[in-house]
């Protein structure tokens, strides 16, 4: 699975991230994000283009599992 770590940039950077990661539609992608407004608009844009996705806090960093 391939791990995309966007900590330390703010959106829409972490977005734009995940969206070329998800380029050639793969199975599952984690994204590691640093704050709420990434973690709610990475979570909303994997929704949006057909993914579940599983957030997990990590002390001050979330998780992302982007899954099909």
């Amino acid at each position: 699975m391939k791990i995309i770590d966007t900590s330390g940039f703010s959106c829409p950077e972490p977005v734009i991230m995940t969206k070329k990661a998800l380029k050639d539609s793969p199975d599952a992608l984690t994204v590691i994000v640093d704050n709420v407004a990434s973690r709610e608009n990475v979570k909303r844009f994997g929704e949006a283009t057909g993914y579940k996705v599983d957030v997990k806090e990590e002390g001050s960093k979330w998780t992302l599992v982007l899954a099909r």
